[in-house]
Order: C-alpha cells, then sequence, then structure tokens
C-alpha cells in the first residue's frame, strides 16, 4: 500500500490517540515510530499493531532518584518508553553540554523505547558522541542454549560528522523482537537458523518464536553472546531493572543506560569531524567484491531511504500492516 508521509503520520497519530495519548506525547512517539518506519525499520508503526502500546493508566512523571552534575538515575514510573527515553536524551545532552560528560540511566519502563538510534542521533547532533544501551525481556537464546534468556539487547553509538551523524543501531540478537511479529504479520518465513522453537528445534516460523521459542545471537556464536549478555548487565543489574527472570518483568523490564562525550574532552569535535569524514571516504572507495556495487558506513543506507521517502512523499507499508492500523483507527470498517 502507498501512502503520503502525512497521511502516515495522520495515521500513526490516531492509532496513538485511540491507546489514549496526548496530542503532545503522540508527537513524541510518532517522531521515533516515523524515524524507524522511513529508514524500512523493524522498529516502526509495526508496534502499534496486535496488543499495541496503549497508555499505561498508572504511569505517572518520570522522577530522578539520583542526580548529580554529571549522572541521573530516572524512575519513569511506568511512562511509556519513548516518552521517557527522549526525556533522559535531552536531560543527558544538557549535562554533556555543561560538564562534557554525562550519564543516564533509566529504569521502571515495561514498552519498547523503539529504534534507539533515534536518541544516539539526537545527542550526536548536539556535537556529542551518544551511547545507548537497552535491555529488554528475554526472546534470544546464550550460545549453546535454545532457551530464551536474554533481551535483543539493542546498542547504538552516534557520531557527529560535517553531515549526518554517523549511526550505528543494532539488536545483539539475530534479529529484532519486532521483526519476528512483523514477518508473522506479514506471512513471511524468517531467515535459517536464527531461531528455535521451545523444543530446540531449529524453526522459520515467526509464531514458533513467538510462542516460547527463542531468537539466536547476531553472529550464533560466543561474542554475540557475550555482548548481549553485558548490555543486559548495564542495562539491568547496574539500574536495578529486570533481567534474565529477576525482577519485576510486569513493571521494569526495560531498563536503559545513556552515555555522552563531549568530543573537545580529548582531540576536539572539529578534529572528530574531519577524520570521520576521511574514514568514510576511504571506506566507501576501497575495493569491492565482485558481487557488490556499493560500500555502506552505518546508517547511510537508512538516510538514503529516509530522504527518497520525503522526497517523493510516498512510503509502502505491508498490506497486512496497513490494514491491522486502519482496523485500529476505524473500528467500524
Amino acid at each position: 500500500m502507498q501512502l503520503t508521509i502525512k497521511a502516515l503520520r495522520e495515521l500513526t497519530t490516531k492509532a496513538l490517540l485511540h491507546y489514549g495519548y496526548t496530542a503532545e506525547e503522540s508527537v513524541v512517539i510518532s517522531s521515533v515510530l516515523l524515524y524507524a518506519q522511513l529508514r524500512d525499520s523493524n522498529q516502526g508503526v509495526v508496534k502499534l499493531t496486535g496488543a499495541g502500546i496503549p497508555k499505561n493508566p498508572n504511569a505517572s512523571t518520570p522522577t530522578l532518584t539520583k542526580d548529580t552534575k554529571l549522572s541521573a538515575f530516572m524512575d519513569a514510573h511506568g511512562t511509556h518508553a519513548m516518552l521517557a527515553i527522549n526525556q533522559a536524551t535531552d536531560l543527558l545532552i544538557s549535562k554533556a553540554q555543561v560538564h562534557s560528560l554525562a550519564i543516564v540511566g533509566v529504569n521502571h519502563i515495561n514498552t519498547s523505547s523503539g529504534a534507539i538510534g533515534y536518541y544516539a542521533k539526537k545527542i550526536a547532533e548536539s556535537g556529542l558522541i551518544g551511547l545507548v544501551f537497552a535491555g529488554s525481556m528475554e526472546s534470544v537464546a546464550a550460545h549453546g542454549s535454545f532457551e530464551a534468556l536474554f533481551g535483543t539487547n539493542p546498542l547504538a553509538i552516534g557520531v557527529p560528522t560535517n553531515h549526518e551523524p554517523l549511526v550505528l543501531d543494532m539488536a545483539t540478537s539475530a534479529m529484532a523482537y519486532y521483526g519476528v511479529v512483523e514477518a508473522d504479520l506479514a506471512g513471511r518465513v524468517l531467515p535459517p537458523n536464527i531461531a528455535f522453537d521451545k523444543n530446540g528445534q531449529a524453526t522459520t516460523t515467526p509464531k514458533d518464536v513467538l510462542d516460547g521459542g527463542a531468537l539466536r545471537t547476531f553472529d550464533q556464536g560466543p561474542k554475540g553472546s557475550g555482548l548481549s549478555m553485558l548490555v543486559q548487565i548495564l542495562t539491568g543489574p547496574l539500574l536495578d531493572s529486570y533481567f534474565t527472570g529477576f525482577g519485576d518483568i510486569k513493571n521494569n523490564w526495560g531498563g536503559h543506560l545513556l552515555i555522552a562525550i563531549d568530543p573537545e574532552l580529548l582531540g576536539g569535535l572539529e578534529s572528530l569531524k574531519t577524520g570521520v569524514e576521511q574514514m568514510i571516504t576511504k571506506v566507501k572507495a576501497s575495493q569491492k567484491l565482485p558481487d557488490i556495487t556499493e560500500i555502506f558506513v552505518p546508517g547511510e543506507h537508512g538516510n538514503r531511504l529516509t530522504k527518497t521517502a520525503l522526497d517523493s512523499d510516498s512510503i509502502t507499508l505491508e498490506d497486512n500492516l496497513y490494514a491491522a492500523l486502519t482496523a485500529l483507527t476505524n473500528p467500524n470498517s
């Protein structure tokens, strides 16, 4: 289904209002969702389907349980993660711009924060290096196991350049959880060798994963497993948040850790930008394998897709996804 960007934004806003968010809250959440959707990321509007993201009736305004010049520890009190992490990002930037270094931890959220590259990019656009880590409930097996133990545990790093920030945004799992949801909704199979069913058998059926199965880590080996475990530590035990079966999964499963570094502490912002631009140019000009036409650096492909969609004022939504959103916003249709 082809939609204009305006139509997609309106459809997303209607869905968020349907779930009980205010107009102001809907603007923030919609910005995060559309950032992902325009990049063809599975962290986009698919999150509005199925159980969706209804507003927590027990949520209250996030508060700081600890606050220093360089750090803050935020209790989100059930506020939707995209709202809480956006607020935490703004706080992080303000501290780092004054003190050159900042770290903010967030707990007591139980919803997805979406594409965390959104927050890393926002930090980098402020002239800072941004690191964002997100924990989540069990959906990924440790290397050598088929039991869901870790979250998809994404990490994102944003670096300022003279143009678009360079942003790496990756799950430590072979596929993001909502990639599985998206594949299930579209009736697609999963790639081979990335998932188990609940009995430990390899599967390409999304429902097998959603029904008690598990994903493998991105490299299907000990390095990915180790990285996923360390992200879980940084977002679980460090933040007094849920991890691997320990803690309050209902109210506190999505710990987030954000770090900002002012390049002026070290070699300086302009030196960093110059070096990064030199590296990008050299990487893209490097000798290509026979079947490769272009080498992309982190975030570049998504940036290009976004520009194409905005320039053409057109985006394609998978038919079942569009139908699900339409049914949500027009239940009598």
